[in-house]
């Protein structure tokens, strides 16, 4: 992989370019919450080739709303469960509407 391959990962929120130090640091909790929201099954981060927990940008993003919930006093687990809940209705509500965006443009054209 050359230098320039490697810099461009970096802007893939994806790559899992934290340890479960720096995750924490950068949310301003502790390495056990992230294991517990990992435990909950709210984000499953990847592992690196000696077996380290790596954290991407968007787990990070997942987990700082987990943090948010349980600052106002959510319990963890209803906390990942509302997240999850959350990212299912987000997805059917993309799904909803490119059905319908597909369906009405089916109709106009059997009316014409």
């Amino acid at each position: 992989m050359t230098a320039d391959e490697s810099l461009g990962r970096l802007d893939d929120d994806d790559y899992p370019a934290y340890t479960i130090g720096r995750a924490a640091e950068l949310l301003g909790t502790t390495p056990g919450f992230l294991r517990a929201i990992g435990e909950a099954r709210l984000i499953t981060p990847l592992r690196s080739e000696g077996g380290h927990r790596r954290y991407s940008r968007y787990q990070l993003r997942i987990a700082a709303r987990a943090r948010e919930l349980v600052d106002q006093g959510t319990p963890i687990e209803a906390a990942c469960r509302i997240i999850i809940l959350e990212d299912q209705l987000e997805e059917a509500q993309r799904i909803n509407a490119e059905y319908r965006r597909i369906g009405g443009s089916s109709s106009l054209s059997a009316a014409v």
